[in-house]
């Protein structure tokens, strides 16, 4: 049986966040309000995207997770839902030699199997390519849901419970988490939501449990070096105390 990965609550926190987790919103509006097509703010936020993950590997980040392309995203405009699938797969051929030459790791979640055989072709590519690199991985959540997350980490338990390979009793939060898309990563730290929605909308529901949420105003594609800077000294700023009292942050050690 594989190892367990641990589902504890940290009792500590950096100053800088190792993960960060962003839900792009405000594409269509930013367009809407130029008298754009709704696929020209999609368009300009992947420069906010470039943007983002230049930020995010200088600042230190380890783990950055970007919501592309939600479950629910499918009820869109088939038009809209085309055009992103285009834009999806020319960023793939277009960026990922980017990313590699930066050392940077690409992981994509989600449910693969409602896209193109040519686009999961390329996400295979694209995160083979870039498999061993070091400096930061980035995330990018396709067909994803925070729901469709916990179930499939649920029913890949219950199989090997159905096998004889578990025990019930075996069954831990930190058994599931396992299972989960990116378990074997740092859970978020900061979550962004861009555009001033104030909600998760389905976004990493088991791992935002004790993230430092942070709303902008700035629509995605205005949400820039600056932007992201802001959100980075917001979360600096802030005392997480996982269930702890203020008193007890006060009084531990630093190397604690």
């Amino acid at each position: 049986m594989t190892e367990t990965v641990s589902a504890e609550i940290p009792v500590s926190a950096d100053s800088r966040p190792r993960h960060v987790a962003i839900i792009m919103d405000g594409n269509n509006r930013w367009a809407k309000e130029r008298q754009l097509k709704g696929v020209a703010g999609h368009k300009a936020g992947v420069n906010a995207v470039k943007s983002v993950v230049e930020t995010c590997a200088r600042e230190g980040v380890e783990v950055l997770t970007l919501f592309a392309f939600s479950s629910e995203n499918w009820r869109r405009p088939k038009d809209e839902v085309s055009a992103l699938m285009r834009l999806f797969l020319f960023a793939l051929e277009r960026e990922v030699k980017k990313l590699h030459r930066n050392n940077i790791r690409l992981r994509i979640i989600g449910d693969r199997t409602a896209f193109s055989p040519a686009l999961q072709e390329h996400m295979e590519k694209a995160e083979a390519l870039t498999r061993h690199n070091t400096l930061m991985t980035l995330v990018i959540a396709a067909n994803y849901g925070g729901h469709w997350d916990i179930t499939q980490a649920t029913r890949q338990v219950a199989e090997k419970v159905r096998a004889g390979e578990l025990e019930p009793s075996d069954v831990t939060d930190g058994l599931i988490q396992q299972h989960l898309s990116i378990g074997d990563l740092p859970m978020p730290d900061l979550m962004i939501r861009t555009a001033g929605e104030q909600r998760i909308s389905n976004f990493m529901l088991w791992h935002l449990a004790y993230t430092e949420l942070y709303f902008s105003p700035v629509y995605w594609p205005d949400f820039l070096e600056d932007e992201m800077k802001e959100a980075l000294k917001a979360y600096a700023g802030r005392q997480r105390r996982f269930g702890q009292t203020d008193d007890q942050i006060a009084s531990r050690r630093p190397e604690q």
